[in-house]
């Protein structure tokens, strides 16, 4: 018999032994245990597939990962600690040294401030268009390019990307599009159906469902052709020197190179490893999000009809209504529903006393909750212009629709009815 300190370690558990559990397990490890040294090499070195090191991946996220490809139609994912850490390593692995994006104006404050900011401190210009201007997309792509990027329905102002437009002017410039679809959801619409190359989510909103765990993921469609020009590629057609002397195309080829390129560098290199907890917490709501999405959708719309008649809101932004600039589109791209995040405006003049208006509206709310989050169970509300894109300027708002008299909802799972009775209490106020 071994002694107590040995027992106290290792006793009751055999590496590998397979189990029986109805529900993906939670592999809460850091590491794992290999069968030999060779066995272990041949992993570092990417010559075969397995577990690793938890900052790379672990089981669980693994099934998450495939999970979330599944549902968006594509090759392969890969999952990370956050949205912003999806949309950042997807476009590190993209752009590669020298590159150049072109992005949508209207993104979300968080990726404006790491596309113009911390891009910008790697030496990654970034030129944002106007997301319905096919020509200034055309125009703003240069010789080094190397990526389009926007968003399926903006937030906070829902509009709807012509994401085949944009797929096509990608395409013609021999550049993928990747498509943030963290407000569409693989429910509402798949873009990668519609030319989109790689879809990035923010897996913390709708994906999870329930706000208690912060998780992202990218998913590869399997469509772009790096080797097509494998001289704007070199990061996946050149030899991949960490690791040995092949190239990542020629030994993962389409829809896996990506994936191998990120989680070999770039999750294991800046370390945004997704926990095995949250992985495990954002699939069990992976498994009703096509019902939480349709409660959350016929609600949203509900409200936004109930707003556009209401004499204290002067805008509703919602492409479910038939007067908004993007219905055709929603009505084109968005078959089950138009999105439960929307925003409307205040019938306030823009003075001195537009931000106490909006507060008082705001910090009366009694069902819907003031909370810097969307795609939760519970319904929430933000002010863009004073928290979520407070760091944009003035004109940089005005270009994405946002006003300072702009309320963003995102809508959740209670009733329609309580939700509609609060804001029309808190309405009053205005």
């Amino acid at each position: 018999m071994t002694e107590f300190s040995t027992r106290q370690i290792q006793a009751g558990y055999v590496p590998g032994t397979p189990q029986n559990t109805a529900v993906p397990p939670i592999y809460q490890t850091a590491a794992y245990e290999f069968a030999s040294l060779a066995d272990a090499a041949d992993l570092f070195a990417l010559r075969a597939a397995g577990n690793l090191y938890s900052r790379n991946a672990s089981p669980t996220q693994q099934i998450l990962e495939e999970r979330i490809a599944a549902l968006e139609g594509g090759a392969s994912a890969v999952a990370v600690a956050s949205g912003q850490a999806a949309v950042a390593v997807t476009l590190l692995a993209l752009v590669g040294r020298g590159g150049h994006i072109v992005a949508a104006t209207q993104l979300y404050g968080g990726t404006v401030d790491l596309l113009q900011e911390t891009f910008d401190d790697f030496g990654i210009p970034v030129t944002f268009v106007d997301q319905d201007d096919p020509d200034a997309w055309r125009a703003a792509i240069r010789p080094e390019t190397r990526v389009l990027f926007a968003e399926s329905i903006a937030n906070p102002i829902a509009q709807v990307l012509d994401i085949r437009a944009v797929a096509d002017i990608a395409h013609d410039a021999g550049v993928p599009l990747v498509i943030d679809n963290t407000v569409g959801t693989p429910y509402l619409v798949r873009p990668g159906e519609h030319g989109a190359d790689f879809v990035v989510h923010s897996a913390t909103k709708f994906l999870s469902g329930h706000g208690t765990s912060l998780g992202g993921v990218v998913v590869d469609q399997g469509t772009f052709d790096f080797g097509r020009e494998p001289a704007r590629w070199p990061h996946f057609t050149e030899p991949y020197a960490r690791v040995g002397d092949f190239t990542l195309w020629d030994r993962f080829g389409s829809g896996q190179a990506f994936a191998a390129l990120v989680k070999s560098k770039y999750v294991h290199d800046l370390g945004p490893s997704l926990s095995p907890f949250n992985a495990w917490q954002i699939l069990q709501g992976v498994e009703t999000l096509d019902l939480r999405v349709a409660r959350q959708t016929a609600t949203a719309l509900a409200i936004a009809r109930h707003l556009q008649a209401h004499p204290a809101v002067a805008t509703v932004h919602h492409p479910g209504l038939e007067g908004n600039r993007w219905h055709p589109l929603a009505q084109r791209y968005l078959p089950r529903g138009g999105p439960s995040v929307f925003s409307f405006d205040l019938a306030v003049p823009l003075d001195a006393e537009t931000q106490g208006s909006v507060a008082r509206v705001v910090d009366s709310l009694q069902v819907i909750r003031l909370v810097a989050n969307i795609g939760d169970a519970r319904s929430m509300v933000n002010h863009p212009a004073s928290m979520t894109h407070s760091h944009l300027t003035a004109e940089q708002r005005a270009a994405a629709g946002i006003s300072l008299t702009t309320i963003r909802l995102s809508a959740g799972l209670e009733d329609p009815v309580d939700l509609i009775a609060d804001l029309d209490r808190a309405l009053t106020l205005v």
